[in-house]
């Protein structure tokens, strides 16, 4: 069997969402999860994660640089209200970056204090990490903080998921391989799992497709959640937690992971 990273982005974004994903960890159909560390409450849900969380289950950081979470460092860094405006300033090259660089710091000292350690990989809310001079910023906290952990990369040999978006994302993906590969900097092999969250199509039909292609060690993302009044908050996406939610707590999970070949590593 191969080996599959599946991984819940966004723990701590709000309670139902943290929840959600650790009644997954807890149940063995996740074996990662990326931690926003601005969101409110964050020592309790991390206390929560580490009571819970199997032998092995990878905790990373979640770098959040766009949404509805207050910054870190605010008012010096101000999130942006989605990916899109953030990709047009960086390949403008009008980012923020000592800003930035300070936001990203402090998101990596309030894991290390919360978690007890250094993350165990890196990743970015909306694949911000992904963007031109962000990656730069986002690797050199990497090295510096946590030097054994990997970085996220999203792409796969059939792009990133579903529609446009995997697409994009996936070719984003290649200006962050090349950093990664002159830094020696570890990364997954590929990733899938993207798809138009406003579509809201059935979960269950597309996420056999996820795993279509991809080699040992892919990483396939999710966004599993409860909905709850913080959530509604926080962020747009709603619908698709609860079906994720429930698709990888039922029967149809573990079937669609063996008929692929894969196993939760």
């Amino acid at each position: 069997m191969k080996r599959l990273i599946l991984c819940a982005d966004d723990y701590a974004l709000a309670p139902g969402v943290s929840r959600a994903i650790r009644e997954l960890a807890a149940a063995g159909r996740l074996n990662a999860t990326s931690v926003m560390t601005p969101g409110p409450g964050l020592a309790v849900e991390a206390e929560r994660l580490l009571a819970v969380a199997p032998s092995g289950f990878q905790i990373g950081l979640h770098v959040t640089l766009t949404g509805g979470l207050t910054p870190l460092t605010a008012p010096r860094f101000a999130m942006a209200e989605g990916i899109s405006p953030l990709l047009v300033r960086a390949h403008l090259r009008r980012l923020d970056r000592p800003a930035i660089e300070a936001e990203v710091e402090a998101q990596m000292q309030a894991f290390i204090v919360a978690f007890g350690g250094p993350p165990d990989f890196v990743d970015g809310h909306q694949h911000a990490h992904l963007l031109p001079a962000i990656r730069d910023v986002v690797v050199a906290a990497t090295e510096r903080h946590a030097p054994g952990a990997w970085i996220r990369q999203c792409g796969g040999p059939r792009g990133a998921g579903e529609g446009v978006k995997g697409r994009i994302i996936a070719a984003l993906s290649r200006g962050l391989r090349r950093t990664l590969a002159r830094h020696h900097i570890p990364t997954n092999p590929a990733f899938s799992g993207a798809y138009d969250f406003r579509r809201a199509p059935d979960f269950a039909a597309i996420f056999p497709r996820f795993l279509k292609g991809l080699p040992d060690g892919a990483l396939v993302m999710v966004h599993p959640g409860h909905v709850d009044e913080a959530l509604k908050g926080r962020d747009p996406v709603h619908e698709p937690r609860e079906q994720e939610s429930a698709y990888l707590a039922g029967d149809g999970f573990p079937r669609a992971l063996s008929d692929a070949g894969f196993a939760l590593s």
